[in-house]
């Protein structure tokens, strides 16, 4: 079983920038990709980002080139660095990682104001 933990999210300015990090605990050894998701209200959740564990990575193209994913994998952590803000990227933020599951953190709000 894998335990995924966000970081507390926040309340931003559009155009501002907010980093959400993402420890995992418990079998991480399983773990290969992670990533993050978003739901925002009345919305089903989309993709964000994924990375390997190799450093490969994919982006929806709603925050390509203002959103970066990184990974730690000696601290067993995930980061999602947001840049250029704006009220539409206002959602839950979900952390998720694939391994024999597919583990879902509880997610942290990010609310972008304009």
């Amino acid at each position: 079983q894998v335990q995924l933990v966000e970081s507390r999210g926040g309340l931003v300015q559009a155009g501002g920038s907010l980093r959400l990090s993402c420890a995992a605990s418990g079998s991480i050894f399983s773990i290969n990709d992670m990533g993050w998701y978003r739901q925002a209200p009345g919305k089903q959740r989309e993709f964000v980002a994924t990375i390997t564990r190799r450093g490969g990575t994919s982006y929806a193209d709603s925050v390509k080139g203002r959103f970066t994913i990184s990974r730690d994998n000696a601290r067993n952590t995930v980061y999602l660095q947001m840049n250029t803000l704006r009220p539409e990227d206002t959602a839950v933020y979900y952390c998720t990682a694939w391994g024999p599951g597919h583990y879902w953190g509880q997610g942290t709000q990010v609310t972008v104001s304009s």
